[in-house]
């Protein structure tokens, strides 16, 4: 892989570092330092001058449906597949895929067909085994043994809680899940944790807080995600970062008089909170299916997860006051340290060459993905295998 050398970034590592040269050569980052590199003639880097723009680490979505969500109502309800260009499009280099609901037409094989196909195309892409139901579909016989012997999967998830599209797990059960995940992750070095969905009902987090109270399992094993989706379960969701679990915001539209919280508003009540800095990430639940359901269950209409919404709220932000440094680890060394992903979410040598340059409007202007180029002045690259093809059929 060719050498890059990147001039007058103004670099937020998530720290504020001010202006840095970088170079980038095997899809890390090689060097990074005040003054021009005096490099050989020979090494003939490509250059790329960023004229002060600021430098961030590329954004990791730890919670994306890559093979689609959705089917809540109905076969045709099914959400495609998401193209690799939905994510760098938009600064996001990173992506954790899961299923939900429907964890029947679609397993744990596409899943990982998913998200080594992305890989293939130059992402960076894991997944939780599982979805929503217990016992989860498994390929080893085991979760654990999944989380063993297949490199992709770094965790469980989405186990759905509180909701009435769960399986409507026990104690025992989630105790039994999360040793799995959890002694895993001990014998692998991954993440090993679950991953749950919060849905609408009132129990809340109840369950999460009696397996720890009952368990010496450790507080970061779960991670419930959605918790900005009602209010009362964000207050119940700080109160659980404070024992030392990881809380996850989703990046989902809130209406006015809506008794949610958008992830703009709940991250900066978080931050107020006095809770871990560093106990809190945003995804996008991009691919996922947004539904709305009467009170007999039934789906009356939908919307879909996107996938520039973590980049749209970091902009809204961004327009609200909130110093970059201070918010940018939710969307990068937050999620980077829970998944033990140790060259992700950084600007600094050694680090993985993933990396996002925004434009004075705050979209992404460069996009680097393992030291390749993806984006470049605003404009796309590199695309999807069939986005390609699409492309060039319309042409």
């Amino acid at each position: 892989m060719s050498l890059l050398l990147i001039h007058n970034a103004e670099v937020f590592a998530p720290a504020a570092l001010g202006v840095r040269h970088l170079l980038l050569g095997g899809g890390h980052i090689l060097w990074m330092g005040r003054e021009r590199p005096d490099l050989p003639v020979a090494l003939a880097p490509r250059v790329i001058d960023l004229e002060g723009r600021r430098l961030i680490p590329g954004l990791i979505d730890g919670h994306v449906h890559v093979t689609g969500g959705g089917g809540e109502g109905g076969y045709h309800t099914r959400v495609p597949p998401l193209a690799l260009s939905r994510f760098t499009a938009h600064g996001i280099t990173t992506v954790v895929g899961l299923l939900g609901t429907d964890d029947v037409m679609r397993g744990p094989r596409e899943l990982l067909a998913g998200v080594y196909a992305l890989r293939a195309e130059g992402l960076s892409a894991f997944a939780y085994a599982g979805g929503y139901h217990l016992p989860l579909a498994t390929l080893t016989g085991t979760v654990r043994g999944d989380l063993v012997f297949i490199d992709a999967l770094i965790g469980a998830g989405e186990v759905a809680l509180s909701d009435h599209r769960s399986s409507q797990p026990t104690l025992d059960e989630l105790l039994r899940l999360a040793a799995e995940v959890h002694v895993a992750g001990l014998l692998t070095g991954k993440a090993g944790i679950v991953h749950l969905h919060l849905g609408d009902g009132p129990r809340g987090l109840e369950l999460v807080r009696q397996a720890l109270a009952t368990s010496e399992l450790p507080a970061r094993v779960f991670q419930p995600t959605h918790v900005n989706r009602r209010k009362a379960l964000f207050e119940e969701a700080i109160a659980l970062a404070r024992g030392g679990s990881h809380i996850d915001l989703t990046a989902f539209p809130v209406e006015d008089g809506e008794d949610a919280w958008s992830a703009s508003d709940a991250l900066i009540r978080y931050l107020d909170s006095g809770a871990p800095a560093q106990g809190v990430s945003i995804s996008s639940d991009a691919g996922g299916s947004l539904p709305c359901f009467d009170t007999c269950g039934h789906m009356t209409h939908m919307d879909v997860g996107d996938s520039g919404a973590l980049l749209a709220t970091l902009n809204e932000l961004l327009a609200r006051g909130v110093p970059l440094p201070q918010v940018l680890p939710a969307f990068t060394s937050n999620p980077a340290h829970l998944l033990r992903l140790a060259r992700k979410g950084r600007v600094e040598v050694g680090a993985d060459a993933d990396l996002v340059a925004l434009a004075a409007d705050g979209s992404a202007d460069l996009v680097i993905a393992g030291g390749v180029v993806h984006v470049r002045d605003g404009q796309l690259q590199i695309r999807g295998t069939f986005e390609s093809a699409r492309r060039e059929t319309r042409d």
